[in-house]
């Protein structure tokens, strides 16, 4: 029996140059898309990680609301003492008192200490946001209109009798003005302490100011914070 052989190699398939090209394309194109893939990923990584510029501006702006929430607290609780001591003082200015039971000298000049002593916090004010620096002026500038309706008063009861009435008109008016200022001053105060969370807080002079100034919006107390 003759021995099997295998078929002539002529009769072999030859390899299809083609499919190896095709591999090593595939190849290529494989490594490719992993090397962008990786690379891609990193730069995605880099891209979304804040850098150290944006890292210092996050942490400025945060302690910077920090100061400025502390200021807000501590200048609400200074207007409230101001609002006290202040108040008595516009309201005889304000009033229609007949020329004989008018303050005399004396109580102009007491008038002059608590105006000194309310203008103290504002010597050396603290730098914070402009909001916050706003309030801060307008309570300051209240306070100085309030001094000078005094020193008005003052020159009322002690200058010449002639010179009375005009002064103290003139004071009167002096003193709706430092009213309207601290209205609108409260306003502001009102509004910041809104917006560093604290709700409404009210710190308006006591009694109807009337003569324009503004007034409370009616909210309750710590609401809306």
């Amino acid at each position: 029996m003759s021995r099997r052989t295998g078929r002539p190699s002529y009769l072999l398939s030859a390899p299809d140059p083609r499919r190896g090209r095709q591999t090593r394309l595939a190849a290529v194109v494989a490594t490719i898309g992993l090397t962008a893939a990786l690379v891609g990923g990193g730069v995605g990584y880099t891209a979304g990680r804040p850098d150290a510029t944006e890292s210092t501006i996050a942490d400025i702006r945060q302690a910077e609301a920090k100061r400025d929430t502390q200021q807000i607290t501590e200048l609400t609780a200074t207007a409230r003492r101001l609002r006290d001591e202040i108040t008595p003082v516009l309201s005889t200015l304000r009033a229609d008192t007949p020329a004989d039971r008018q303050p005399d000298a004396a109580q102009a000049r007491q008038w002059q200490q608590t105006l000194v002593r309310t203008a103290e916090p504002f010597d050396n004010p603290p730098s914070g946001t402009t909001a916050t620096n706003v309030a801060r002026g307008g309570l300051r500038s209240a306070v100085e209109q309030t001094s000078l309706a005094v020193e008005s008063y003052l020159l009322a009861v002690t200058g010449p009798p002639a010179q009375r009435a005009a002064l103290t008109a003139l004071a009167k008016r002096q003193a709706v003005q430092a009213a309207t200022a601290w209205s609108v001053a409260a306003t502001q105060l009102d509004q910041i302490n809104i917006d560093a969370g604290h709700g409404h807080q009210h710190v308006y002079l006591e009694g109807d100011p009337g003569d324009g100034a503004l007034s409370p919006d009616g909210a309750q107390e710590g609401s809306g914070g």
